[in-house]
């Protein structure tokens, strides 16, 4: 028995497609739903990382109608249950060079690194896959990836060793002890720990002082710039930005992006003047 892990559903659809071409990744595949490189890590006193979790979420998305629940941390422990259950059992995770899987990863070995030599990681980052034009290209994620080329990259799946338990595992800890807003990717497996404010000035350099949708200055920085977070977290950001006063808003924030327009403050005419002299 086989669990895969990935984040994210859209990961799940090629993996789940992938085993039904090839029986010998039979298995589960088990969705982590959380974007671990943005929003805190520290839990509160009395707290748990699912609680925690959950409360950021729910700020970011204020959607009373449908509230948010975080649960990986429920559904990780269903797998550790059946690890514990069963010795023929093994987990792999499936990592793409993105803020939001190496994060993941961190988080599952305190957890997964508890059965040696059972937990696998097929690690795609830097290698060549075929699209659906047999063209040859570099995913950044598995959502990218043929089923076929899925099936294929089965061989890259490696059993975590004692010595990346012990220096990976650290990795997590330092990130806790950051707690920073949102953790990027510097290459490889280095994540680093920024700021809240992290792309900001990006969402800023679409905004000028004339209003316009929200949706459509987060989907300028997202067409622009690479920015792995979006556009939910992206679109809350500015509402923070409204907040301390960088933007000004008309129409309604507590809605989706479409319902209210953001634009820098004044009317330009100061730059404008600048400009002149």
């Amino acid at each position: 028995m086989i669990y895969h892990i990935v984040v994210g559903d859209m990961a799940a659809a090629p993996l789940n497609d992938a085993i039904v071409l090839a029986p010998e990744l039979a298995g589960e595949v088990v969705v982590l739903k959380d974007i671990l490189n943005v929003g805190p890590l520290q839990k509160e006193e009395g707290q748990s990382f699912s609680e925690m979790r959950t409360a950021f979420w729910q700020q970011v998305i204020n959607n009373e109608k449908h509230p948010v629940h975080v649960d990986d941390f429920e559904r990780l422990s269903d797998v550790c249950v059946e690890l514990s259950k069963n010795e023929e059992a093994i987990a792999w995770f499936w990592m793409a060079p993105w803020p939001a899987d190496i994060c993941a990863y961190y988080w599952l070995l305190q957890y997964l690194g508890k059965y040696p030599g059972r937990f696998f990681v097929v690690n795609i980052a830097g290698l060549p896959f075929l699209d659906a034009n047999g063209k040859v290209f570099f995913p950044k994620s598995i959502s990218e990836i043929q089923p076929k080329e899925i099936v294929k990259a089965r061989r890259l799946a490696r059993a975590v060793n004692a010595a990346e338990l012990e220096t990976d595992g650290e990795e997590w800890r330092k990130l806790v002890a950051a707690n920073g807003g949102v953790r990027t990717l510097e290459g490889g497996k280095r994540v680093a720990s920024k700021n809240d404010d992290q792309y900001d000035n990006q969402l800023g350099s679409f905004c000028s002082h004339q209003y316009q949708k929200a949706s459509k200055v987060v989907n300028q920085a997202l067409s622009k710039f690479v920015i792995p977070t979006g556009d939910i977290y992206l679109g809350w950001r500015l509402r923070k930005m409204v907040d301390i006063g960088r933007l000004q808003v008309q129409g309604e924030m507590s809605k989706t992006l479409k319902d209210f327009e953001v634009k820098l403050p004044g009317d330009g005419a100061d730059a404008q003047l600048n400009l002149a002299v």
